[in-house]
This record gives C-alpha cells, sequence and structure tokens, in this order.
C-alpha cells in the first residue's frame, strides 16, 4: 500500500483521533480549526492531507495518541493532545503556522477506539470485526494486515513515517504512558545506544500489571530492556513506590534522582542526572515526560496527582541542558503524556496543568531544533 494513502487510514487530523460520534465534536472541531487556519471539516482534513504529504521533509513529527485504556486510578489524558494543542494556540494563535516553517509537521492522531489497547490482547475474532469497523472499505487482505488498536497503530504508523522521514525526531502526546512504549520501540531499530530520561512519579517498572504486558505501569520496564540496562535509563523525580531506590536500581539496573533529592539541591541533582546520563554511554536520548513528576501544585489534571514534585522552573532546565549539553547524544525522541483535562481539582480547573505541559511542549520542541520556535 502507498505510505500516504496507509497513514491516512491510520490517522485522522490533530485533535481528531479520539472517536466521537455527535457529542464533543463541535469543540473537536474549533480547536482543529484553530490549528489549521482552516473553516469546516473539508478543509480540515485537506490541510492534514497535505501536511501528511510533507512529512518526508520533517524534522520533527508531532503525533497525538489519545489513548489512556492502558491508565490505572483515574481516566482522563485520551483528551490530553487535543487540549494541549488547543491551549498552544490560545496562548500563541500563530503557533503551528510558525513551527511548520521550522520543519515541524503534525501528523495528527492516531485513531482510536476507546476500548483497545494492544492488538496483542484481541481474539481473532475482535480482530476482525474491528478491522472491518475501521477500514470498510479495503479487500480483506489488505484489511488483515492492519492495526485496530492504538499502541499497535502508533507503532506501525510511526514505521511508515520514519521510513519516509528517517532523520525525523518524533513527538509524541499522549494519552496515558502506556503510548511511549511504541515510540521507544521504533526508536531503539534505528538507535541502538540509546538512553531514556524519564521524568515520572512513578517507576513504571512493573513487568506485567494484572496480566497486561504493556500498560502504564510497565512501559519502562520493557523499555529499559531494550536499550539494554546498564544505566541507560534514567528516572527523575520519582515519590510514589513501595520500593526503594535500591530496589529499582539494583532489580532494574535503571538509575534514580528521585523528587526529594531534587528538592533538597536542585543544581546538584541537575549535574546527577547528565553526569547518568554521559556515563551510560548511549549516543541518542528519548525524553518520556510524565506530567505526574511535575508537583501537583502545578499539574493536578493528570490521573494520579503526587505532592512534593519537580517544579516546572526544574523540568525546563533540564530538558534544555539535556538539549544543549550531551554532546554525542541528540534528543531523537519526546513525549508528553498523562495530562487529563477533566480532573483538573483546583478553582481554574485543568488550566495551571495546560500552561506547564504546553510550557514543556514548546521546550522540548526548542531541544530538539536548537532554537524556540
Amino acid at each position: 500500500m502507498d505510505p500516504l494513502a496507509e497513514l491516512e487510514l491510520l490517522l485522522r487530523p490533530a485533535a481528531g483521533g479520539l472517536y466521537v460520534v455527535s457529542t464533543g465534536r463541535a469543540e473537536q472541531l474549533a480547536i482543529q480549526e484553530r490549528i489549521y487556519g482552516a473553516q469546516g471539516e473539508n478543509q480540515v482534513t485537506a490541510r492534514w492531507r497535505q501536511a501528511l504529504a510533507g512529512a518526508a521533509s520533517a524534522r520533527v513529527l508531532l503525533l497525538g495518541v489519545p489513548s489512556d485504556v492502558g491508565a490505572g486510578y483515574r481516566r482522563g489524558a485520551s483528551e490530553g493532545p487535543q487540549e494541549i494543542r488547543g491551549r498552544l494556540v490560545e496562548e500563541d494563535p500563530d503557533f503551528f503556522r510558525r513551527a511548520a516553517a521550522r520543519g515541524v509537521v503534525d501528523v495528527g492522531d492516531v485513531f482510536v477506539v476507546p476500548q483497545l489497547l494492544d492488538d496483542a490482547m484481541l481474539s481473532a475474532e475482535q480482530l476482525a470485526a474491528s478491522r472491518l469497523a475501521l477500514y470498510p472499505g479495503l479487500p480483506e487482505p489488505q484489511r488483515a494486515a492492519l492495526p485496530v488498536s492504538p499502541l499497535s497503530i502508533a507503532e506501525r504508523a510511526l514505521a511508515v513515517l520514519l521510513a519516509q522521514a528517517p532523520g525525523a525526531v518524533p513527538l509524541v502526546l499522549g494519552g496515558d504512558h502506556s503510548v511511549a512504549w511504541p515510540v521507544v520501540k521504533a526508536l531503539a531499530g534505528r538507535w541502538p545506544e540509546l538512553a531514556i530520561l524519564h521524568l515520572d512519579a512513578h517507576t513504571d517498572l512493573l513487568p506485567e500489571r494484572l496480566g497486561v504486558r504493556h500498560c502504564f505501569a510497565t512501559w519502562a520496564f520493557h523499555a529499559n530492556e531494550l536499550v539494554g540496562r546498564g544505566g541507560r535509563t534514567v528516572q527523575v523525580g520519582i515519590r510514589a513506590t513501595r520500593h526503594d531506590r535500591g530496589h529499582w536500581e539494583g532489580r532494574t539496573g535503571v538509575r534514580q534522582v528521585w523528587a526529594e533529592e531534587v528538592r533538597r539541591d536542585p543544581r546538584r541533582a541537575l549535574e546527577q542526572i547528565l553526569a547518568a546520563l554521559r556515563q551510560s554511554g548511549a549516543r541518542a536520548l528519548y525524553l518520556s515526560n510524565d506530567i505526574d513528576g511535575t508537583d501537583s501544585a502545578f499539574a493536578d489534571a493528570t490521573g494520579t496527582p503526587e505532592p512534593a514534585g519537580l517544579s516546572p522552573d526544574f523540568v525546563v532546565e533540564l530538558i534544555r541542558r539535556a538539549g544543549r549539553e550531551l554532546r554525542g547524544m541528540p534528543l531523537v525522541g519526546a513525549d508528553l503524556v498523562e495530562v487529563a483535562p477533566a480532573l483538573g481539582r483546583g478553582p481554574e480547573g485543568a488550566a495551571p496543568t495546560l500552561r506547564t505541559a504546553a510550557t514543556y511542549l514548546r521546550e522540548t520542541l526548542a531541544a530538539i531544533l536548537g532554537s524556540p520556535v
């Protein structure tokens, strides 16, 4: 199948991957019109297709994966990609036009059937039924080769995109933290000496959770195995776990800098983190940024908000220094996950979390591109 035709099957325009029929569609379309500078669904779709057609020359591929099926305690991160983009255009209506001029191609969203997670979890009957619903116009042999679940669709879409633009950097908006897994998997095949900088309140280092191999609590275990252990995963902001640092470092070979260490001496913690990454021997870096790594005073619109976490200033400085100072270790991929707008608890609702998330997204782009958008 032609790569562009396949991407048009797997993806939807930005902020359109979350399946809605009537309720929520007007809000979705309003954000899309602002992202694409378009009027009406037809024009939105046309401009999205134009963006996809230009993905081969992208420096950055922005992809939304609006799935929270892999989450735990509280759901709502499925709205993250839509609302983060909405916040960006609210703060800066010209953001996406300016980003496109710098080579940032928003390829849209993985289309999400909200009851599915990974094709490996589905029966043959469910796979066949979902393929028929998602790809009704295709002959059976073509349908049978296509994925239907968000993690599986993300993996396939990234493979197609990176084959067309091998030098591009994927930047993924979640969704729960399970969406990091297909990105790391795609990058590890291209960068065998890959390190992971993981900002989070939780370790996500379970081999499986309730029999599920890939979800929000397990992705880092499998990613760490994929990159070869040996300190290639550096976790920052940990504070909500049943085990101490020695347990996790001893059992999995990760390096950790806990939130209490950062809060006690931020400058020293920054040096520790950068030194650990340099010592890993890696030649490329993946940044995985769970919003709950940030203190809940600044980001409570998430499934598991935790106090006593990282300050936004610290996170911004870490992103900047990782992009600037790790010579021979370019930032080759990143994510921003677990923003759940409906779960904001304060008087402003989700606004503080979305402001923080928009800042992190801009800073990550600046770290990739070498200067602000």
